[in-house]
């Protein structure tokens, strides 16, 4: 039997690969239990143009723990910026395999109120 860990990878190589086909640039997140991370990938997976973490100095400031909910609204709207100044306005979103709900679900909404569109 898979573990957990294998298991999410598959899922994440499935989205991964649809991305990929269709050429779009992508919103990759990754969550730990005490942080959650973001980049936005160009579209042959080649380059990372922007990220953005619970580990930044000017994100560590304002939270309190980086593994909560309010900490990934707070990663996502620093990616959305992020994103704006490199004119990008389209991504695809990519979770990694994980569910679409808690820290996941609050940085996706959270960069789409900050203007990127998925």
């Amino acid at each position: 039997m898979l573990d957990r860990k294998a298991t999410r990878q598959r899922r994440a190589r499935q989205t991964r690969a649809k991305i990929a086909e269709l050429k779009a640039v992508r919103l990759a997140v990754f969550r730990s239990n005490c942080h959650i991370y973001a980049q936005i990938i160009d579209a042959s997976g080649a380059r990372v143009l922007a990220s953005a973490s619970t580990l930044e100095p000017e994100v560590r400031g304002q939270i309190k723990h980086g593994g909560n909910a309010s900490a990934a609204a707070l990663v996502g709207k620093r990616i959305a910026e992020k994103a704006k100044s490199l004119g990008i306005g389209q991504v695809s979103f990519d979770r990694s395999g994980f569910r679409y709900h808690g820290r996941v679900k609050a940085l996706a909404e959270a960069a789409r109120e900050g203007g990127l569109k998925f």
